[in-house]
């Protein structure tokens, strides 16, 4: 059954990226212990395989310091303390190439799963959890009962490795008891070195089960309501830095689509400079011319040069420019009223066509008027779309 809100409401809806983001802002993201556990083990232990022969020379020469004192120094009451330097530097050598890559483990582990977030509001304190009654729920709780299964899990799997490893190595770990004191210890440091890793490899089972569980957690928290989804939809798009955006990106795929279409159309009826609206009429499958591609100024512009480079014929007609820029939608068809001027466009196009591929005589040019309807739109004085009346 779904997660029910405060309202009642069921949570059945996926997380928006939005209630996504909120969440890590807040320092809520997907997490899990088993993951970090085994990946510090694992690279601890892989630290220690490579570094663990530099890691054992520096402690003999540790013990050396320590055990072979100069006679001449026992009586030196400065001795000690240059011993305790050479000891603590020895010391610290020894430990920095595994201090180090522990530390990068310790850095980068959380970035697997989550990403590191730096959040203000996950630090702040929350009364909430300081309920006695909602710490008994979650000691007592659906997670706290996974959390033991995990546990248990563990502890088998760690067990189970453990058994196996020792069954395996009885015999060597016997004979170093054998070998001289030097060979012995480094006899005994691989062999653990080797067990701790196989040991800390073994966690890799939990955190592979651990991994899915926590990201399908996550989301069956971060799930909304049917109305909680509307109300940010509102809150969202209500925004006007949003409106603005969308509304530029249609403009931009809108544009984007006519550029494409003027290269499709039948001719190009310019102002000449101030508007430009692509045609393109089928005689089988429209009833009347459509407007493929329209613009004025710049957009203007760069129809006629899309159509120029595609030998799309130019047609200046201001009157008719203005009215069919005015009047007709983009990917429909003209008005009515605008049937007789553009057929008028048509014919002289493909006439002039003709008479370019078969040599005839070139067509009279129509000058194409606008009916009385439209005469608001097309009637100016100059080719300033500014002067145009409607």
């Amino acid at each position: 059954m779904a997660d029910e809100s405060e309202n009642g409401q069921e949570k059945t809806e996926e997380p928006t990226p939005k209630r996504r983001q909120d969440a890590k802002d807040k320092g809520q993201v997907p997490r899990s212990r088993e993951l970090n556990t085994t990946m510090i083990m694992v690279l601890g232990a892989g630290g220690l395989l490579v570094f663990g022969s530099y890691m054992a020379g520096q402690l003999f020469e540790a013990f050396n310091l320590a055990f072979r004192i100069d006679r001449e120094d026992v009586f030196d009451p400065e001795a000690p303390f240059h011993y305790l330097r050479e000891a603590i530097w020895v010391g610290l050598k020894a430990v920095a190439p595994f201090a180090l890559v522990m530390l990068v483990a310790a850095m980068l582990t959380p970035a697997l799963m989550g990403g590191w977030t730096m959040s203000a509001k996950g630090m702040a304190p929350k009364l909430e959890k300081m309920s006695p009654i909602k710490g008994l729920g979650r000691m007592f709780g659906t997670k706290a009962l996974i959390e033991l299964v995990k546990a248990l899990a563990k502890v088998l799997v760690v067990m189970s490795v453990a058994l196996m490893l020792f069954w395996a190595m009885h015999q060597r770990i016997q004979g170093i008891t054998t070998e001289p004191l030097h060979q012995g210890m480094l006899h005994g440091a691989t062999l653990f070195f080797w067990a701790f890793f196989a040991l800390a490899s073994s966690l890799i089972l939990v955190a592979a089960v651990d991994i899915p569980y926590q990201l399908w957690d996550h989301t069956q928290k971060l799930k909304m309501t049917k109305q909680e989804v509307k109300d940010e939809n509102k809150e969202t798009m209500g925004k006007p830095e949003v409106k603005q955006k969308i509304k530029q990106l249609q403009n931009e795929i809108a544009q984007g689509r006519m550029m494409e279409n003027v290269p499709k159309a039948d001719v190009v009826v310019t102002n000449p400079t101030h508007f430009a609206i692509a045609l393109r009429y089928d005689q089988e499958r429209m009833r009347a011319p459509q407007v493929v591609a329209k613009g004025m100024d710049v957009l203007a512009l760069r129809i006629r040069e899309v159509a120029q480079e595609n030998e799309i014929p130019l047609f200046e007609a201001p009157p008719l420019a203005r009215a069919l820029y005015h009047t007709a939608e983009l990917e429909q068809e003209i008005p009515a009223g605008l049937y007789l001027s553009v057929a008028q466009v048509l014919a002289y196009i493909y006439q002039l066509q003709s008479a370019r591929r078969q040599g005839g005589k070139r067509p009279e040019r129509p000058e194409p008027g606008v009916p009385d309807e439209f005469a608001g739109y097309a009637a100016t004085d100059t080719d300033d779309p500014g002067a145009t009346r409607h």
